[in-house]
């Protein structure tokens, strides 16, 4: 054991590796799961509590905010005192959580609940992207980033319908109790299999503390990049329907393949990037060119006439190089962060996704003013903002890496 405590990393080898990601992975997707399984029943919530869907919405609102702002706070403990009490501890909170939701007399306790869940919820990040840098072999961290990105975006995309059929066949409240059940037997597999889940070395004592990582200007720098990523591809989703069907009457139906189309695109380009991530190094330079590419395509599908399929190939290639370009983000963030403190950063800097997220009634404003044919520009125009925030942080973590350490 090195003389800091930490456990020596394992020898290197992909199925250990593996396994690892796949625990990981689970969690992640419950976490996801979690977050959108509540608003296939606000119907159900609305008729039982009696109260409107602006106060049931204020449920999932709490959850997603609770999340981002215990997020950095969690990720200095998880840097303090290891990944894995976290992890275990936080997906306990809530998967109980959700599971206590079946037995809420009133609207009142599930607003308690989703602020405990979100409680919860906080863990994942820093504690997951902790775990796997001090886990996986460096040959195999992209795929392991990249697998994390999708199982996240699997628990995004189930949860609603699962939620919506359970609902329908035994009812909402077994629904949430079977559900939010499915995290105990997650958290023995943790708790089974902790062996192999390392921590990151323990951190340096550095001059200002561990807060001064945060307010430098590298990592500043990359959570505006987060941030505005985020709120662009928020506006893609919300928008791009309603969209095409203003700009060149293309019809709902065809419009939402294209939304579909841009999805899947997004979630299969981050395995891709997953897989550039572990062959090249040259991560910076494939972000701007894939994030490039489908600021190109963005301003193309708000500036030609053209038909339904014309635009579900378009969405589909901008999906494809935008969920590209995430993982060797992500493995950017990884390299600038300084040894041991990985759970504070990622912590921070992935708090700007969500708050990219509550940006999005921007464009909202720009379709009640009637001014549709300005909300893909300025989705292409926060693309481009992001991009130079990118190339500023990456500069700056160069920089800051050819200094000597005090």
């Amino acid at each position: 054991m090195p003389p800091d405590g930490t456990a020596a990393a394992a020898p290197a080898r992909p199925s250990r590796d593996w396994r690892i990601i796949g625990l990981i992975g689970t969690g992640h997707f419950l976490s996801h799961f979690y977050m959108l399984c509540l608003a296939p029943l606000f119907p159900a919530w609305r008729e039982e509590f009696g109260v409107s869907y602006a106060a049931l919405g204020l449920s999932v609102a709490l959850m997603s905010a609770v999340t981002a702002l215990l997020q950095t706070p969690v990720g200095f403990l998880v840097d303090r005192h290891g990944a894995r009490p976290y992890l275990v501890g936080g997906t306990l909170i809530m998967a109980l959580s959700i599971s206590a939701m079946a037995f809420a007399p009133s609207y009142w306790a599930i607003l308690v609940l989703a602020v405990l869940s979100g409680i919860g919820n906080s863990v994942i990040h820093p504690a997951d992207y902790a775990i796997l840098a001090g886990s996986i072999d460096k040959a195999r961290m992209g795929r392991a980033f990249a697998w994390h990105t999708v199982t996240g975006n699997l628990g995004f995309a189930l949860a609603p319908p699962t939620i919506a059929l359970l609902s329908t066949v035994i009812g909402w409240r077994e629904s949430l109790l079977l559900v939010g059940l499915l995290g105990i037997p997650v958290i023995g597999a943790i708790l089974l299999q902790s062996r192999i889940l390392m921590d990151q070395p323990k951190a340096r004592e550095r001059k200002g503390g561990g807060a001064s990582v945060l307010f430098s200007r590298t990592m500043l720098l990359f959570f505006a990049f987060f941030l505005l990523s985020a709120m662009a591809g928020s506006g893609m989703q919300a928008f791009l329907i309603t969209v095409l069907d203003q700009l060149w009457g293309i019809p709902v139906a065809l419009g939402s393949m294209a939304l579909t189309g841009y999805l899947v695109g997004s979630t299969l380009g981050v395995l891709v990037g997953g897989w550039f991530a572990d062959r090249y190094s040259r991560h910076a330079l494939f972000v701007i060119s894939l994030t490039l590419t489908a600021i190109v395509l963005i301003l193309l599908l708000g500036a030609l006439p053209m038909s339904g399929a014309t635009a579900i190939m378009l969405a589909l290639a901008a999906g494809l190089s935008l969920g590209a370009s995430r993982t060797p983000r992500d493995v950017m963030v990884k390299d600038a962060a300084p040894p041991g403190e990985i759970g504070k950063v990622f912590g921070f800097i992935s708090a700007g996704l969500p708050l990219g997220g509550t940006l999005t009634p921007v464009f909202g404003l720009l379709m009640d003013a009637g001014l549709a044919h300005w909300v893909l520009p300025l989705v292409a125009a926060i693309l481009a903002l992001s991009l130079l925030c990118m190339g500023s942080a990456r500069g700056s973590a160069l920089a800051a890496r050819a200094v000597p350490a005090e």
